[in-house]
């Protein structure tokens, strides 16, 4: 079985239990917008029985692979039945805001969709899979308990956040963060900013008070470096926000992912 990205493959495992394996398409630390498959991608595709995709047009890469791809396959698009946020006339990104686990609450939409897809691959194990989802869903519920506690030390002046693209929307939502702005004024990171943009970041990070760009370990610091030394706010780099580091890293799990990204979060805000 597999997964487009890590996250979704821990996600999907924690539902598949003994009975599947699940793999990753995209390898650790890779950055999905900028994701280019290999013939080696293509083959994976083709020999998998059920695709598991985050949807909402994330994974831009996938149409070919599947085009591509002999046999026959189950695809689940984890986000279906979530409704989309939008950023306004300038979104680059038609469907909307993919970046829905940043949200651990709507991650029980996913997990309901893949025990729904993996009981219609192997209806043997549907009862494995329902018990499996209930048990993860309580621990997605711990897990927003957990991040409301954390951020609830902030006041909500501080909850303030910049980052290198639009990402943090739905956790924003949930957890009462305001989104100040975004280096990259986009929900994707291949876009660029114009000099405009950038300086008009830097104006609206000095009038709101914000003390921080948040980066991805895999976004490219330079421009945000940049934009600090204006705007005179740190840079936090080493957030994981759209990949799983292997076992020896500090976010091999989705539910070790939203406490580390949301410990650094906590701490880089508080002024």
């Amino acid at each position: 079985m597999l997964a487009s990205t890590s996250f979704l493959a821990d996600i999907t495992q924690n539902i598949a239990g003994d009975r599947m394996v699940v793999e990753s398409l995209l390898p650790l630390g890779s950055d999905p917008h900028t994701f280019q498959p290999k013939p080696a991608d293509a083959a994976k595709v083709a020999a998998s029985t059920v695709l598991i995709l985050n949807g909402t047009d994330y994974e831009h890469f996938i149409e070919p692979l599947l085009e591509n791809a002999g046999g026959e396959r189950i695809v689940v698009d984890a986000s279906a039945g979530l409704r989309p946020r939008f950023y306004g006339d300038g979104d680059d990104h038609e469907a909307g805001d993919p970046h829905f686990w940043l949200d651990p609450n709507l991650v029980i939409a996913y997990v309901e969709n893949i025990r729904d897809g993996l009981s219609a691959a192997d209806p043997e194990g549907a009862e494995i899979y329902s018990s499996n989802t209930e048990s993860y869903i309580k621990q997605l519920q711990d897990l927003d308990t957990w991040i409301d506690a954390q951020v609830d030390i902030l006041s909500p002046e501080e909850r303030l956040l910049v980052t290198n693209h639009e990402v943090l929307g739905y956790f924003a939502d949930r957890y009462g963060f305001t989104i100040v702005g975004t280096v990259i004024p986009s929900l994707s990171s291949e876009s660029s900013p114009s000099a405009q943009e950038m300086a008009a970041l830097v104006e609206q990070i000095k009038a709101s008070g914000a003390v921080a760009i948040f980066l991805d370990a895999a976004d490219n610091p330079a421009l945000a470096r940049q934009i600090s030394e204006d705007a005179e706010v740190k840079v936090i780099t080493g957030l994981h926000l759209e990949s799983l580091t292997n076992s020896d890293g500090p976010t091999p799990t989705y539910l070790e992912m939203m406490k580390y990204n949301t410990n650094l979060i906590v701490e880089g805000c508080k002024k």
